[in-house]
């Protein structure tokens, strides 16, 4: 009986220890963040990076694998942890890839996958991106900032920089009216160009040619670049803003570039006052594919795939006639269909068309898909992730739709975390719409008991709380603790059709707000939530409805406001501030009774609601002093309010110890008023 005793203790002390745990914010950032796949010349291998956090030091380290998608076995191929963009070249046996692994700038990297050690292909002074074979494999493509006065030597550059490094001063002059961006200055004076590198010569060697020598503008200004080589290799289309200074506005046209270094380029957009993009040569080389928006002052404006005949120099809108925003576009190797990805009703789905426009097919749904591309002629490979599992790889029969998991890098934690449940539910919101919400229920969920809300507003505010693992704003996190993390997609919400998108142009605040109080209804009038344990809470556009709330409302226990708009007079101080006017119907010098009529700042008189403020000083999309205004505000007003200032962050929380740190702030204030 005794020996019986033991087992049985024994055996529940094992269960015990194989017990699903709550999700928490340490265990997110344990986990490995998967990209997206590159897949073969032949279809039968992709090739991608998997980034893992060390919490400890702060710090990250990102390296290249291969899964070859039959067999599903994976291989690591770097271990530096300083690599990124890996590239096949045409015949499948090397693959090109940047790296810091000299303790440099990123540089060009070649790995023949025969075996042996990477070689360094240049030695340049500053970093660079974007890498593309060209067809013939002789030549790489890649973009690097530059400054334009370098004239194509790279000494003069490096004494440039120096200095630039040495200068005493650190004023900054500009007479733009763009002048910085997200969370970097732009009066350097440095500007993105494409370069081609010979990949014949000895290691730190090889011939590199600046084939943009007469430019000085952006590509995007988020980083990156979008641009194509034609099949023949004799030319590249390019995505770059048209406009020069001051840059009043910014307007991305597509550039047909000739690769032969002269720098000759011809602007086929030109007639579009709006940004065109991401140019796709088809196979045959005839056609290139772009995405076409139509209005210049809405920066969500439905992408419309749109062909050029390069022949006849004529363009043919493909999907004008379907309600939704294409993107990630790419032609089947026969170039009859083309398939891309586009958000859905919270969603985001993989489509196919034909080449010659007509019905659209809905290839996959569920939970957000990226990177998708065509392995072989009957698969598509692409990242999976949802509410409840983060990215993985998997791939799609096209025939039979079976879908097969490649990757799974992060199994061990998922299965050993305890998730909440996830309802997609529709509501009657502002004008009898419909409007879709998600409910992340919390652990363990007892459905005869009434839980604290936490309402989440999603930021933009032309965006969604999709289905998908994010990373700074988890769901899942929010709702571990014990509270029902409820996610309406108010009025102004992308993937519900074009006009439900700009419904709120020019008027922000109203029927979000009556969305947002109508989820809060239908929260309680079901019975799932405790109406005197709520709380609301929002970033960026979120954070603008946070504030709007505070002054029409104290339903709440308290509030969460992340780097939120308070003043939309100190939005014209924000990074892009040229469609500001449009998008509020008003300005501070025209107009201004209108906008602030939608001013969260103008009823700080009614505020109430206990408010956690969060900011970072390296925010240049929604200034720092929004956050200091409101809670000074707050505190000169007697009102509880409490401030968490990030120096080192911008408009996101982006580092391991801060994002724990932000969690714990979140659930520290959320626990004051809820519990």
């Amino acid at each position: 009986m005794k020996q019986l005793l033991g087992i049985l203790i024994f055996c529940g002390m094992v269960m015990l220890s194989y017990a699903q745990q709550p999700f928490d914010a340490h265990t997110l950032w344990q986990m490995k963040r998967v990209g997206s796949p590159v897949v073969s010349p032949d279809g039968s291998m992709s090739v991608f990076t998997v980034t893992e956090y060390d919490i400890e030091d702060n710090s990250s380290s990102t390296d290249i694998y291969l899964v070859e998608h039959h067999r599903g076995a994976i291989r690591q191929l770097t271990f530096s942890g300083k690599e990124g963009s890996p590239v096949w070249s045409p015949d499948g046996r090397k693959i090109a890839f940047t790296s810091r692994r000299h303790d440099g700038p990123s540089q060009v990297y070649v790995l023949d996958l025969s075996g042996g050690e990477a070689r360094k292909v240049t030695d340049l002074p500053v970093g660079v991106f974007g890498l593309k074979w060209f067809p013939d494999g002789k030549r790489l493509a890649f973009a690097a900032n530059i400054l334009p006065d370098y004239g194509g030597d790279w000494d003069k550059l490096r004494d440039m920089q120096k200095e630039k490094r040495e200068s005493k001063v650190t004023a900054k002059v500009t007479e733009n009216v763009m002048y910085r961006y997200w969370d970097r200055w732009l009066t350097d004076g440095y500007y993105p160009r494409l370069f081609a590198v010979d990949m014949d010569g000895d290691a730190g060697k090889h011939a590199v040619v600046d084939l943009m020598p007469n430019t000085a503008n952006f590509f995007g200004l988020m980083g990156g670049v979008s641009y194509d080589i034609s099949p023949d290799g004799a030319q590249i289309a390019v995505s770059m803003n048209a406009t020069g200074p001051p840059y009043e506005n910014t307007n991305h046209d597509i550039f047909l570039l000739a690769t032969d270094g002269s720098g000759e380029m011809t602007n086929i957009t030109s007639d579009n006052p709006a940004s065109d993009s991401d140019p796709v040569y088809s196979p045959d080389g005839r056609y290139i594919l772009y995405g076409r928006q139509s209005d210049p002052h809405f920066y969500a404006d439905r992408m419309v795939m749109t062909l050029y005949d390069r022949q006849s120099g004529s363009h043919r809108e493909i999907t004008g006639d379907i309600d939704l925003s294409c993107q990630n576009w790419f032609w089947s190797s026969d170039g009859n269909t083309i398939y891309f990805l586009a958000e859905d009703r919270a969603m985001q789905s993989v489509f196919s068309i034909p080449v010659g426009g007509g019905r659209h097919t809905e290839v996959f749904r569920g939970g957000t898909n990226s990177g998708v591309s065509l392995a072989g002629t009957g698969h598509l490979v692409f990242t999976h992730h949802n509410l409840s599992a983060p990215a993985e790889i998997y791939s799609l029969a096209l025939r039979g739709g079976d879908l097969k998991k490649l990757t799974g890098f992060n199994d061990d934690i998922v299965e050993g975390i305890e998730w909440g449940t996830i309802e997609n539910v529709t509501y009657k919101g502002a004008d009898g719409a419909d409007i879709q919400m998600f409910i992340n229920y919390p652990p363990g969920y007892d459905r005869s008991k009434k839980y604290p809300l936490v309402l989440m507003i999603h930021g933009g505010p032309h965006g969604i709380f999709g289905d998908q693992f994010h990373y700074r704003w988890n769901s899942q996190l929010f709702a571990a603790p014990g509270y029902i993390a409820a996610m309406p997609n108010f009025h102004g919400s992308t993937s519900f059709g074009q006009d439900f998108a700009k419904s709120i142009h020019g008027e922000h605040a109203n029927k979000p707000f009556e969305d947002i109080m109508k989820a809060t209804d239908y929260l309680i009038e079901r019975g799932l939530v405790d109406e005197d344990r709520m709380a609301a809470t929002g970033g960026s556009y979120g954070g603008y409805m946070v504030s709007w709330i505070a002054g029409h409302t104290d339903r709440y226990a308290c509030l969460v406001n992340h780097a939120g708009v308070y003043n939309l007079h100190l939005q014209f101080a924000s990074d892009f501030s040229a469609n500001r006017k449009y998008q509020y119907s008003g300005s501070p010098w025209e107009d201004y009774d209108i906008m602030n009529a939608q001013n969260p700042a103008q009823f700080a008189h009614n505020f109430k609601s206990p408010m956690l403020v969060i900011h970072g000083e390296l925010d240049y999309r929604v200034p720092v002093a929004h956050g200091f205004l409101i809670y000074n505000t707050y505190r000169l007003m007697g009102l509880d309010a409490r401030l968490v200032y990030y120096p080192d962050e911008n408009h996101w929380i982006l580092t391991p110890q801060n994002s724990i740190f932000w969690y714990d702030e979140l659930y520290g204030w959320l626990e004051r008023y809820l519990k």
